[in-house]
């Protein structure tokens, strides 16, 4: 689990430093927007909840970075706030398993919300794409959970 969240914050940051829409590769999409953290989550937060989805889980990577980087003589701040959204959908999450049991490695859904220390006023939403590949029903029903991550964000975005 902690090689997912590694792995996941290594995208986010590598994606920070680009334009309003920047993929930092393939699978990773960042989206910027001008506004606060608290607004901007908050608006995420409404686009999971108003298609009737539930956040799971919010992972505080900024808090966890100045915790942690005291301890390993790390003095720059990454953030000015991060965090990471988890949520999952019933039905969207049960077509993508029944498709291929392996595609468990695509739920839970996290988008990320972070702001840069440097970059007052502007906040980055990011999320990881899951991959098309494989059999016709299980890329359709990974393609599903894409055009849910870009229509979450594009929502929180307006």
């Amino acid at each position: 689990m902690k090689a997912g969240w590694i792995v996941t914050l290594v995208f986010v940051v590598a994606g920070s430093f680009g334009n309003a829409a920047y993929a930092a590769s393939a699978d990773v999409v960042v989206r910027s927007t001008k506004g606060e953290f608290k607004e901007v989550k908050e608006r995420v937060l409404h686009a999971i909840e108003g298609r009737g989805l539930v956040l799971n889980y919010t992972a505080r990577i900024g808090a966890m970075l100045e915790r942690t980087g005291k301890d390993i003589g790390a003095a720059r701040r990454v953030y000015a706030d991060a965090e990471l959204l988890e949520f999952c959908s019933a039905k969207v999450s049960r077509d993508t398993m029944e498709a291929d049991p392996r595609n468990i490695v695509f739920c839970p859904y996290g988008i990320a919300v972070y702001a840069l220390p440097k970059e007052p006023g502007k906040v980055y939403l990011a999320y990881r794409r899951p991959g098309g590949s494989g059999a016709e029903r299980s890329a359709k029903s990974l393609r599903a959970v894409d055009k849910l991550l870009a229509d979450i964000v594009g929502e929180a975005l307006k």
